[in-house]
């Protein structure tokens, strides 16, 4: 998400989310902190979307209205995504939804849009210049150069180059793939690899890929219809996906080609393909369910491909690798990245950014998109092509960059709000780092209950602690080690737990966690989170 402002006027472009890293245990979704917007609100204009990927349209239905709702601006593939994502939590009629084309001008404030076409891995992605009253700024969104992709145009290198011509004061370029090497891949050569595939497959073909890759699953269709298979479609979202981008025909499929699943079994299998999710082994996703053999309809058998048409992403490789494993033990042969090109990623390699900042030839530049060691590489392109370290700027998550119209130039200024704000279920913002903190520890340690009964006059103990263990130790082989820590417990509650012959409560509990926690870690090296309870009687 970037944020724009001149005067009593701010556009915000993008608002997406991020999915929960491992540390993050129980969360959901990652949505950015916008107490500043919401402070400021009176001020948004609108927001404007490069195009319909989650991590770029996905916090909409979480902060829309905190923002007094105002419009949303997208090209016609991303607002049918954002409406469909809206309904999701019956926000679609209230929504400010407006199309625009890569051919339109839109004014918002003090700012002029101008857009141009980039190719990236779903259809639809732009590229925005924002002219603003002390200069043109071009923000690419994700962006890679495909001069062969499928069922679109390339890149507008024209109108990218007319704006190189007029000046272009700062440009903010995509990073996610700036550290690769040389040119990205076409799409179309992916299409000529997943043919081979095709033609040689002796049994069912199942293909895993991101849902909204359309390109993918279009030439998928394709080699489908043209070596005589059915093709069915599994997985929720992609489901979805399939029926919006048919309905608007960026995808599109011959008659007579798609079927049910539950028709696939009456066909011979090499008469049969799947399109599925589940290409980063998520564990309710089609494909990782077939690997356990506990998918509805569809039972993998030996003498099925299985095509991964994706990379890992940075934290999913151990849930990709043990759904392969399971496809294996299973008979299916695997197909996946490591061993053919049957991928390429949506961003721009490092011989695209050079093109894109040439003919940008921008007075400033910002990487965005990725993460810091990304941002820094490309950094370096920039250098590389002759723009001033001095007129380079490495930005950190609420930082602004100021205009100083003074100076004729840009300033970084301090930050503003910008940490990240959890989604767990319903809750929104109210699982926070000690929430976190609580559910490592036991899901490392475990978790130990001491229940205890004292007299409410005198704080004396009545009857023996029950212990409950979850996750620490298995109580039935452990009589040694809770009778010794229930002998603890009596002293404590005995020599610390009576001030003035009433019950200290508080004071009883902190000497138990303290004392108990010490005491379990000296014996078992572990710290189980330990909750004393405590019952006056």
């Amino acid at each position: 998400m970037t944020v724009f402002e001149y005067g009593n006027d701010i556009i915000v472009i993008d608002m997406g989310l991020m999915f929960p890293n491992e540390e993050m245990l129980g969360i959901d979704y990652v949505i950015p902190d916008i107490s500043y917007l919401v402070k400021n609100k009176h001020k948004v204009r609108g927001i404007v979307f490069t195009h319909g990927h989650l991590d770029h349209i996905g916090a909409v239905p979480y902060l829309l209205e905190k923002l007094g709702n105002p419009y949303l601006y997208g090209t016609p593939l991303t607002i049918e995504l954002i409406r469909d994502r809206l309904a999701e939590f019956g926000m679609d009629r209230k929504a400010r939804l407006n199309i625009f084309t890569v051919n339109d001008n839109i004014r918002i404030g003090n700012f002029e849009l101008e857009f141009f076409r980039v190719n990236h891995n779903i259809p639809d992605g732009v590229g925005i210049a924002i002219y603003t009253p002390v200069g043109l700024c071009v923000t690419t969104g994700d962006f890679k150069f495909d001069y062969t992709p499928v069922d679109e145009k390339p890149s507008d290198f024209s109108r990218i180059a007319l704006l190189g011509g007029r000046g272009v004061l700062v440009a903010m370029c995509d990073s996610t793939s700036a550290e690769k090497e040389g040119h990205s891949i076409s799409e179309k050569k992916i299409g000529r690899t997943l043919h081979r595939i095709f033609e040689t497959a002796k049994g069912r073909i199942i293909m895993a890929t991101f849902s909204t890759l359309i390109s993918r699953i279009q030439q998928a269709v394709n080699s489908a219809y043209q070596t005589g298979r059915k093709i069915a479609f599994s997985g929720m979202s992609l489901e979805k996906a399939v029926e919006i981008t048919v309905r608007l025909n960026y995808l599109k499929i011959p008659p007579n080609t798609v079927i049910s699943l539950k028709q696939t079994k009456s066909l011979p299998d090499n008469k049969v393909a799947i399109v599925a999710t589940g290409s980063q082994g998520q564990e309710s996703s089609a494909l990782a369910r077939m690997s356990r053999q506990e998918h509805r309809e569809i039972k993998i058998h030996k003498g099925d491909t299985i095509i991964l048409s994706s990379s890992p992403i940075p934290g999913n490789e151990r849930s990709i690798y043990n759904m392969m494993d399971n496809l294996f033990r299973l008979g299916a042969r695997v197909f996946y990245e490591k061993i053919m090109d049957i991928h390429t990623g949506g961003h721009a390699h490092k011989e695209d950014m050079k093109l894109m900042i040439s003919l940008l030839k921008p007075k400033y530049f910002v990487p965005i998109h990725g993460e810091h060691h990304m941002l820094v590489n490309n950094a370096w392109i920039a250098r590389e092509l002759g723009i001033p370290s001095g007129n380079i700027f490495i930005m950190e998550n609420g930082q602004i960059l100021n205009v100083d119209q003074e100076q004729k130039g840009l300033i970084l200024k301090d930050k503003v709000p910008s940490g990240y704000v959890l989604v767990d279920g319903l809750g929104i913002g109210d699982v926070g780092h000690v929430v976190l903190r609580d559910r490592q520890q036991m899901a490392k340690d475990g978790m130990f209950v001491v229940i205890i009964t004292v007299n409410k006059d005198n704080g004396a103990l009545i009857g023996e602690p029950d212990i409950v263990s979850r996750g620490f130790i298995y109580m039935k082989e452990s009589d040694k080690l809770l009778k010794e820590v229930k002998n603890q417990i009596k002293k404590i509650v005995d020599t610390k737990g009576k001030k003035d012959l009433s019950v200290n409560e508080a004071y009883i509990k902190s000497r138990i966690r303290e004392e108990i926690g010490e005491y379990l870690f000296k014996r078992t090296e572990r710290r189980p989170m330990i909750l004393p309870v405590i019952i006056g009687a």
